[in-house]
């Protein structure tokens, strides 16, 4: 399940591109598909970092010299690369994890190249909101959601680290009303029957693409899209 739109990243061949808190790998290994890159993912969980590695067995070409793949359990607020590494810093649904999240900003900005490309994606509000309210289990499990964005405060942060503002868009629409069953009937949801078919539905819509819930999802993720993701670039040195 992709939230980053590639179209907006434009990467050029030999870009080095960090997934920061790459999980189970969706992003990092996508992009390695996209184009010829040197594709890197960092997390905290050594587990999860075994399951992108697991994944991308599938996807490695090692006969292609002009890509190249790397995982590595880091921290976002001390990140071992030096300045200035990357062309592309991709962090998606990883800010509201972070208590210090100011910290990985800064960090970011740090280890991305001036003119390089930035791509945030954090939970939409008021989405959001609803899902705190139907659970608290929801947001106070270990390695919950710490907070609620306000995607403009957001902005405005990162544009005062020397960023300019590019475009936004949201994401998966059809995946909000699947969390909101999910906080409903949190203390059941395993039994849940209707949670059980809303999954096999976005199953199915992920492994078949149809056209009808792709088109409704693009009508849908305006109004109520469950995550917003902002493209920004790193001003050139002395801009």
């Amino acid at each position: 399940m992709q939230t980053v739109n590639y179209k907006h990243v434009d990467f050029s061949a030999g870009d080095k591109v960090l997934d920061l808190g790459c999980g189970e790998g969706r992003h990092v290994i996508s992009a390695y598909l996209e184009a010829d890159i040197q594709a890197v993912g960092v997390d905290l969980g050594f587990e999860d970092l075994k399951i992108t590695a697991e994944k991308f067995s599938d996807f490695d070409q090692p006969d292609n010299a002009g890509k190249s793949f790397g995982l590595s359990v880091a921290n976002a607020l001390s990140l071992p690369f030096a300045d200035n590494t990357f062309d592309v810093v991709i962090c998606s649904e990883v800010l509201e994890h972070i208590p210090d999240y100011q910290s990985a900003l800064g960090e970011i900005e740090r280890v991305l190249a001036p003119g390089g490309t930035f791509v945030a994606s954090v939970p939409r509000a008021w989405p959001e909101r609803i899902c705190w309210a139907f659970s608290s289990a929801y947001h106070q499990v270990e390695g919950g959601h710490l907070r609620i964005f306000n995607a403009v405060s957001l902005r405005n942060e990162i544009e005062q680290r020397g960023f300019n503002y590019n475009r936004r868009h949201w994401a998966h629409a059809l995946h909000a009303p699947f969390w909101w069953l999910k906080c409903m009937f949190w203390e059941r949801q395993e039994q849940s029957k209707l949670i059980a078919l809303y999954h096999r539905l976005l199953v199915w819509d992920l492994m078949e693409q149809p056209w009808l819930t792709r088109t409704l999802e693009k009508i849908l993720n305006p109004l109520m899209g469950k995550s917003v993701v902002m493209y920004f670039q790193k001003q050139e040195t002395g801009a």
